[in-house]
């Protein structure tokens, strides 16, 4: 069992006791912090295990080779591409349309076409999204302290 398995296991009796209203505040607001926690890593230009980004491969220098120098993935980290949302029932942080499919093939390392008319490229494997130690502590922290402040106290 991997630790998201393990944290699900754990997090769902507690998410399930409380109200569909309470259930959402608390989703929505946890889907935003751990989409800022992928940010902050993407920026950093890590994987979620530690490791640094495989490099970009060497550009031949043209008008646009000074976009090529910057960071990678400065576009694809912004909020309105990594989207956030939750219900009742559950969170999603991830992708949508052609940013989904430019994402997933550098989380798998595929193969894609860069540029209209242009050739295939083999993507190193850069891990955009993924769970970590950091995340599974936030999201603990983030039920234990909505708990203890929505349980009623001891008589």
């Amino acid at each position: 069992m991997n630790d998201l398995e393990q944290l699900e296991t754990w997090a769902t009796p507690l998410i399930a006791a409380l109200a569909p209203s309470a259930r959402s505040k608390l989703l929505q607001a946890l889907a935003v912090d751990l989409r800022r926690s992928q940010q902050r890593r993407i920026a950093q230009q890590r994987n979620p295990d530690g490791s640094v980004y495989a490099p970009r491969k060497p550009q031949r220098e043209d008008r646009a080779g000074r976009i090529r120098r910057g960071a990678m993935f400065r576009r694809i980290r912004m909020a309105r591409h990594l989207r956030a949302t939750s219900n009742a029932d559950g969170l999603r942080v991830g992708y949508a349309g052609r940013v989904a499919r430019i994402a997933r093939v550098h989380q798998e390392g595929g193969i894609d076409i860069a540029k209209r008319g242009g050739a295939s490229i083999r993507y190193a494997r850069r891990q955009l999204l993924g769970f970590n130690e950091k995340d599974r502590e936030l999201v603990q922290s983030w039920l234990l302290n909505h708990l203890s402040q929505t349980a009623p106290l001891p008589r």
